[in-house]
C-alpha cells in the first residue's frame, strides 16, 4: 500500500490536522516520495510542518493552483491527496463566501490542474451528504458545497476520463485536533475543557449521534483507497454511533447543556463496507482513546494539541 506513481505528489491542506498524518504516513511507507503541500493557513498551522527535506510547503489558495505551480516551476504531479477544503457546518453559515472560494472554485482548479498532470485524484468528500436519507445535504452551505463536488468529480470522471477515487470521513479525532477557537472540534473540545476542570459543554439535545473514528485509521483508509480504490463511495467510519451526551460522559465530570446550532444533523453513522472490501480495519476505539486521555491528561501528557484556531 504505498503512493508510488511517478511525479510529485501534492497534499492541499497538508498544515492541517488530517493532512500533516497523511504526510508523515506517506514519508514514512515511501521512502523515495516528494511531497509538496499547499495550505491557505486558514485552519492549519505551521507547527504541523513535518521537518523533513522531502517536504515543500507552500501557502496559497486552491483556487490559484495551477498559477502557483507554474510560479515555483514545480515538476510533474502524480498523484494529488486534496483535503484543502472549508470543513464546518455552523460556521458556514457565516461565511459562504470562503465556502464558496474554498470548495467550490479551488476544487475545480484542483481537478484541471489534475487533468492536466494526468495525475491521480484523491478527494476528501463530506459524510454530511448521507443524512436523512441523502436529504442532509442541503441543511447548510458546507454540505452542500461538497456534496456539488462529488458531482463534479463523478461527470467530469464520465466526460474527461478523470482518474479519481472518493473518500468520506466520520468526525475525525486525534493527536493534533483544534482544541480551542471557532474551528475546534467536538473531541478537541471535550480534551481541553476536562484538562481546565471545566464542565463539558453539550449542544442541544445532547442525543445526536455521530461515528468518531481516529485520525490513524482515517490516514490508514485514505492511503488504501489511494492504491487500490476506484470513483466513488469509500466511507471511512467505524460504523459505530456514540450519543455526543454518552461521549461527554466517557470524560467523566459535569456536564453542561448548551443550544442547538443551524445545520447540524440528528444522525451519522458509516457504511464503510466498500472501504472494508478492500481490506480496511479500523483499530483504535473511541472509549479507549478517551480512557488512555484521562490515564495521561494528569501527567500533562499531550493527547491533542491544544492552540487558537487560525482566522
Amino acid at each position: 500500500m504505498s503512493d508510488d506513481r511517478d511525479g510529485l505528489t501534492l497534499v492541499t491542506g497538508g498544515a492541517g490536522f488530517i493532512g500533516s498524518h497523511l504526510i508523515r504516513r506517506l514519508l514514512t511507507q515511501a521512502p523515495g516520495i516528494r511531497i509538496v503541500s499547499l495550505d491557505n493557513y486558514f485552519t492549519g498551522s505551521r507547527d504541523n510542518h513535518v521537518q523533513d527535506d522531502r517536504v515543500r510547503y507552500l501557502e496559497g489558495s486552491t483556487a490559484d493552483i495551477a498559477k502557483i505551480w507554474a510560479g515555483h516551476g514545480l515538476g510533474r504531479i502524480g498523484t494529488i491527496h486534496h483535503l484543502g477544503e472549508y470543513s464546518r457546518i455552523p460556521q458556514s453559515f457565516d461565511e459562504p463566501d470562503r465556502v464558496w472560494e474554498f470548495n467550490l472554485l479551488g476544487t475545480k482548479e484542483v481537478v484541471s490542474l489534475c487533468q492536466e498532470h494526468e495525475a491521480r485524484l484523491v478527494y476528501a468528500a463530506s459524510s454530511s451528504k448521507f443524512g436523512n436519507g441523502g436529504r442532509d445535504e442541503h441543511l447548510n452551505p458546507y454540505a452542500w458545497t461538497k456534496a456539488k463536488n462529488v458531482e463534479y468529480l463523478r461527470n467530469y470522471g464520465d466526460w474527461f476520463g478523470l482518474d479519481y477515487v472518493i473518500t468520506y470521513f466520520y468526525n475525525v479525532y486525534g493527536p493534533g485536533q483544534i482544541s480551542t477557537g471557532t474551528y475546534a472540534t467536538v473531541i478537541g473540545i471535550f480534551e481541553e475543557q476536562y484538562r481546565a476542570g471545566r464542565p463539558l459543554t453539550v449542544v442541544e439535545p445532547g442525543t445526536q449521534s455521530r461515528d468518531f473514528t481516529h485520525v490513524d485509521d482515517i490516514v490508514e483508509g485514505i492511503l488504501l483507497c489511494a492504491a487500490e480504490g476506484s470513483g466513488d463511495g469509500y466511507l471511512l467510519g467505524r460504523g459505530e454511533e456514540h450519543r455526543v451526551i454518552d461521549v461527554a460522559r466517557m470524560f467523566g465530570g459535569p456536564i453542561e447543556m448548551v443550544p442547538a446550532r443551524r445545520g447540524e444533523r440528528p444522525r451519522g453513522r458509516a457504511d464503510n463496507s466498500r472501504a472494508r472490501a478492500l481490506g480496511w480495519a479500523p483499530r483504535i476505539a473511541l472509549g479507549d482513546y478517551i480512557a488512555e486521555f484521562r490515564a495521561g491528561a494528569g501527567t500533562g501528557a499531550p493527547t491533542s494539541v491544544i492552540r487558537p484556531a487560525c482566522v
